[in-house]
């Protein structure tokens, strides 16, 4: 949910005079107008078929929904795309020379957008050993036993996805659990949210922790009965550990953004905001879609330390055909619910010794803000306790009035526990509400446990949001969660898990509807990273980014659940790049 919990591949952390080397003199200088790439023609990414020089495309026999700029529900069942990539008219009468595709009465949808996801961690699983899912304890040893067999040579050995309340282990685990399988060479083991980590014996010994060693601001050392250290750091904690992890590559990073944007075009996205982008991360996508490798639109948020190193140089609202933008900055105030690191205005009411752990000092945040805003920069600050938020709407409101706001749609991510005094000023201030429908669902066993009946009310509270006219932008937060855009949808609508529990929803007057989970999900999402006039909905002159599905969120068959909607074909600027079953 935030830099420190879904770091980014610390990669070869490189300064400016780098990094003005690796992206090329030309492109920086165009960089530094931050339009100068705005118009430029999208290269048809490698190995796609569709729109191009042989004429405009006919995409025929389909039901299409799209969603307007005022969120109402437009369908048609027809679309004709320009040579170009982008729609020239939905349901067009007579069309003269166009290719044909015939969608065989499928369903065809805008492709979404995540508005909160973690490319580079959802790449890293392709390489580390993925818990999520495991029921128990024992079950992540196995599949950590079984990883670790199958993988002799790595001198580490991560991964992430581990939840102990799901576990139903009643404690968090230990280094001594992970030592019973490997105790051979240094293990690190990301829980689900991302604010906190086991490490076995060897990693532990690595990090140089002792009963001696001090917390760290904004974090925990979890400690035995002794003093001694467990295993488990939490939140800026865990930083002893990573900061021993093996140094990635580019080439390494240019493997985790491939990875990731193959599993993330199957779902059905064709654009997400990624929420921490470092700098060798930013010329690795430049690379990529310079070269059409890109297949899956980017908006990078920089982490800040990459703003204060590079912001200038990497700053750019459009590349290579809106392919990637970076105008977005990426901080984080608190931790997570589920690890009582959300910071919270009233002690937690399952722990009353503790009110979770503020990142950075309100002062500190005051002038990141301001420095982010006259820099040219959009901030999205990570926020998940009351406490948290009400921080950042501080943070917000203080630099509107001393550099103003510079119409640039400032952000908190999650959002998830509004004081309910605090939620009129997100519509005050304008500031955009980046939520992610999945973490109710996913929350919802511990929640209330954590913060009580009263503060519940301000959890998760979309319908509350969207009543008072705050934009509400929807994503997954991926890999913490399921980057299945439409398990999101599914638990927009219905406030429930696959299972359809609980029966009614959880809260579900805080539900959406149907045509605002797909407007938060595509409209909404591209107004947040200042793309609604070139992406997020189907609207001539907008860039042809579809997908084909196989079940109607509007008219839903008997027994079929939204989340279990597949995907057949995505599409990116009029190109087919992947194909997943048969129209």
């Amino acid at each position: 949910m935030c830099d420190a919990c879904c770091p980014i591949p610390p990669g070869p952390r490189m300064g400016r005079a780098q990094f003005l080397k690796l992206i090329g003199a030309g492109a920086t200088a165009a960089a530094l107008s931050g339009t100068a790439f705005a118009g430029t023609a999208a290269a048809a990414p490698r190995g796609a078929t569709g729109a191009g020089a042989d004429g405009p495309l006919l995409v025929d026999d389909v039901r299409g929904y799209t969603v307007d700029r005022r969120g109402r529900l437009r369908r048609f069942s027809r679309m004709l795309v320009t040579p170009g990539g982008k729609v020239a008219a939905l349901d067009p009468g007579a069309v003269r020379g166009a290719r044909r595709l015939d969608g065989r009465g499928r369903v065809l949808l805008p492709g979404l957008h995540d508005a909160h996801g973690h490319l580079w961690g959802i790449g890293a699983l392709a390489v580390q050993l993925d818990l999520s899912g495991t029921r128990s304890l024992q079950e992540a040893l196995d599949r950590l036993a079984a990883y670790a067999a199958a993988h002799p040579g790595q001198t580490w050995i991560q991964g992430r996805g581990w939840n102990e309340v799901v576990w139903g282990l009643g404690r968090l685990p230990t280094a001594q659990d992970l030592d019973s399988v490997v105790s051979d060479r240094p293990v690190w083991l990301v829980r689900v949210d991302g604010h906190a980590g086991v490490a076995n014996s060897q990693a532990l010994q690595l990090s140089g922790v002792t009963a001696d060693t001090p917390d760290p601001a904004g974090g925990q050392i979890v400690r035995d009965a002794s003093g001694a250290p467990t295993g488990v750091f939490v939140d800026a904690a865990q930083t002893f550990v990573t900061s021993q992890l093996p140094e990635p590559t580019l080439d390494d990073v240019r493997d985790r953004a491939l990875a990731a944007q193959t599993r993330l075009n199957a779902a059905g996205l064709t654009s997400v905001s990624d929420a921490g982008t470092s700098a060798d991360g930013v010329v690795v996508l430049r690379r990529l879609a310079s070269s059409g490798e890109l297949t899956l639109r980017l908006n990078a948020f920089l982490d800040y330390a990459a703003f204060t190193e590079v912001g200038a140089e990497a700053r750019t609202d459009s590349f290579a055909g809106d392919m990637l933008r970076v105008r977005t900055v990426k901080l984080y105030v608190d931790g997570a619910l589920g690890s009582h690191g959300a910071a919270m205005i009233e002690p937690y009411s399952d722990r009353p010794s503790t009110r979770g752990l503020l990142q950075m000092e309100p002062a500190e945040l005051n002038r990141r803000v301001q420095r982010i805003l006259r820099g040219g920069y959009q901030a999205a600050v990570h926020a998940i306790g009351d406490l948290g938020n009400r921080v950042v709407l501080d943070a917000y409101e203080q630099a509107f009035r001393t550099v103003g706001d510079q119409g640039l749609r400032h952000r908190i991510e999650h959002a998830q526990v509004i004081a309910l005094d605090d939620i009129p000023r997100f519509k005050r201030l304008g500031v955009i509400a980046s939520m992610q429908p999945v973490h109710a669902t996913d929350d919802m066993n511990m929640a209330e446990t954590r913060v009580g009946p009263e503060r519940i009310k301000g959890g998760y509270a979309w319908r509350t949001l969207l009543d008072q006219g705050t934009v509400v932008a929807s994503g997954s937060d991926f890999p913490v969660s399921s980057e299945n855009p439409f398990d999101g949808l599914h638990a927009a609508v219905t406030r429930t898990d696959r299972e359809g529990r609980p029966d009614g929803g959880w809260y579900p007057e805080q539900a959406m509807t149907p045509v605002e989970a797909l407007r938060s999900f595509t409209v909404d999402a591209a107004y947040a990273a200042h793309q609604e006039k070139v992406l997020g909905g189907l609207e001539p002159g907008k860039w042809a980014d579809f997908i084909l599905v196989d079940t109607d969120p509007f008219e839903l068959p008997a027994g079929r659940a939204l989340w279990q909607t597949g995907v057949l074909q995505t599409w990116v600027a009029g190109h087919r790049v992947g194909e997943y079953g048969v129209l």
